[in-house]
């Protein structure tokens, strides 16, 4: 295992890079084009580098060159450099690479293996032969940070799915290694346990006095008002995978806002609004990344003169479609659903928010029937779902998980669409055409051939929408609709949810991003402890603090940033579209 000769000489002084990637081009089985198509980057000890890109763009992919995986587990054909601590990693085994990244999934349940939640932690440094008190000490330590030590004993699939993804944090924590590479790591978290873990990974490359330490951080984050404050350097790549930027925040998440806007790349909330109040009159010396920039930015300037408010008509809405009456569901021992009863009416758009563990993917669950009611009924559509066989039920309400792959049975993207079409016993012709429009809509296109386990983390969750929506039922139930999504396919899915709403279906999200719900639900479902604590319109629930922190929520980021502002324009504001200036 030679060290491989460096893409270009390090300064003087400065640290050796722990992972250097080079030109690299990655071509999966079946794939008609390379995903990324040429990335280049480095990472150095105590930096942390924010990986941005358009869905598809190769950035799972990247991450998982870096550890081995691809191409020792999962075949492709790889073309330039990656080296880790000198090592060319299409050379050096898995286990070796290993001891110098650790890994977080998009997916926490492909890396969680035994039946208690210690053992998981544990299994990573017992494989790496320490001594039983190292072990010992490295997972307690890890499940410390993450909340989860009390947790301990229990079984991970006893775990929400935030609770999951805690886990699978600690589990690299545990590893130690150099560089700790995540994968949307908040993608299923509550805004608490998202604090919590940005604090975690703040600890592991910080020191009290704030300088760095010899470990680094690669993320690939959507949420970028979380992984702001922790971030040194922002890497993008374009849609075909080639880097096109690298630099500070300011210089890339500030300087090249507009640039990055078009591309559809996430911005932090506070960017967004700020450039959509620049369409309307307001001048910003500097763009605002957070709440509190935000704020001092539009309380500086007085603003243009004339700047109306957007005022959106009420939805209104039909008769009861879904009905929960006296609702009780155990998962195991423990009873996450108590007594619970909800109605939602035709056309509707309702979230369903709380913390983790609050009983939310319980809740849509029951209502979908995946999961069989032991108390209390569930009618949808008139129909009690306890009673409805599968393929009725299918009619009346489509479903889509949480994790994208429980839902997926064929073996194409093509087939995958297809297949609820076939069921319906639809001529060849018409499933064609249907099939190839929802893959057209959602960008799927040149993957149709491809198998869907091979798609990126985004467009696995388009192809599992697109499956629940080729079927057309008159009720369409999404648990975390964009995660892993990029900000332009994220817009475009919303979109595509209002527009089927005021065409008359009824939806119901299940989502952590607050964003989401303030932006697109008209009414919103705060559930805590497996009861429902709040069932009222959105901007009535996000008034309401108070309401949010008991139940492990947190004020919105417009929200946040818009409080105590005088402007007419912006006083009460909870939504981009609230907001003056036009589409940003």
């Amino acid at each position: 295992m030679t060290p491989l000769a460096s893409g270009a000489p390090d300064g003087p002084g400065a640290p050796a890079p722990l992972a250097r990637v080079r030109n690299l081009a990655v071509r999966h089985v079946g794939a008609r084009t390379a995903s990324p198509a040429g990335a280049t980057l480095e990472i150095r000890p105590g930096e942390v580098v924010l990986l941005l890109g358009p869905s598809g763009s190769g950035k799972s992919t990247l991450a998982l060159t870096l550890n081995g995986l691809i191409p020792h587990a999962v075949p492709a054909e790889v073309t330039g450099t990656v080296e880790i601590a000198g090592l060319d990693a299409r050379t050096t085994p898995v286990s070796v690479l290993s001891t110098h990244v650790g890994m977080v999934f998009q997916d926490p349940d492909a890396q969680l293996v035994t039946g208690t939640v210690l053992d998981d932690v544990a299994f990573g440094p017992e494989n790496l032969r320490l001594p039983v008190d190292e072990v010992l000490a490295r997972s307690e330590n890890a499940l410390r940070r993450v909340g989860l030590w009390e947790r301990r004993a229990e079984n991970p699939d006893r775990l929400s799915g935030g609770g999951r993804q805690r886990l699978a944090i600690a589990c690299a924590l545990a590893m130690g290694s150099p560089l700790l590479v995540l994968d949307e790591p908040t993608a299923n978290l509550d805004p608490a346990g998202i604090e919590d873990v940005y604090v975690a990974l703040h600890d592991l490359v910080r020191h009290p006095d704030g300088t760095p330490r010899d470990h680094a951080i690669l993320l690939v984050e959507h949420n970028l008002d979380a992984a702001v404050m922790l971030t040194d350097r922002v890497v993008v790549l374009d849609a075909e995978g080639r880097t096109i930027a690298d630099g500070p925040v300011d210089e890339v998440l500030r300087g090249r806002a507009e640039e990055l806007h078009a591309m559809g790349v996430w911005l932090p909330v506070s960017t967004l609004a700020a450039l959509r109040l620049r369409r309307a009159g307001w001048v910003f010396d500097r763009l605002p990344l957070t709440p509190d920039e935000l704020r001092a930015a539009v309380t500086a300037v007085p603003g243009p003169a004339s700047a109306p408010r957007v005022v959106t008509a009420p939805v209104t809405a039909g008769e009861p479609v879904v009905e929960v009456r006296g609702l009780t569901l155990r998962r195991g021992r423990r009873e996450v659903l108590h007594d619970v009863d909800l109605t939602v009416r035709a056309g509707e758009f309702v979230a369903v928010v709380g913390a983790n563990g609050a009983g939310k993917t319980s809740l849509v669950q029951a209502i979908a029937g995946v999961v069989p009611v032991p108390r209390g009924t569930v009618r949808v559509g008139g129909a009690d779902v306890a009673r409805t066989d599968a393929r009725s039920l299918s009619r009346r309400i489509g479903f889509v998980f949480q994790n994208p792959e429980h839902q997926f049975i064929a073996h194409t993207v093509f087939d995958e669409i297809a297949h609820g079409l076939r069921r319906q016993k639809l001529p060849d012709a018409e499933v064609h055409a249907r099939a190839t429009e929802v893959l057209r809509r959602f960008g799927l296109e040149d993957s149709a051939e491809q198998h869907p386990f091979l798609l990126s983390g985004g467009q696995k969750r388009r192809l599992s929408v697109g499956t629940a929506l080729v079927a057309g039922a008159p009720v369409l139930v999404l648990d975390e609709p964009t995660f892993g999504q990029d900000r332009a396919r994220a817009e475009e899915l919303l979109r595509l949810l209002r527009e089927l709403q005021e065409a008359g279906t009824t939806i119901i999200v299940v989502t952590h991003d607050m964003h989401l719900v303030t932006e697109y639900a008209t009414r919103t479902v705060v559930l805590a402890e497996g009861r429902v604590r709040a069932d009222a319109a959105t901007a009535d629930v996000f008034a309401d603090e108070a309401l949010l922190r008991a139940a492990g929520l947190r004020l919105p980021p417009l929200r946040q940033a818009l409080r105590g502002v005088s402007h007419a324009a912006l006083r009460g504001a909870i939504r981009l579209a609230d907001l003056p200036g036009g589409a940003a």
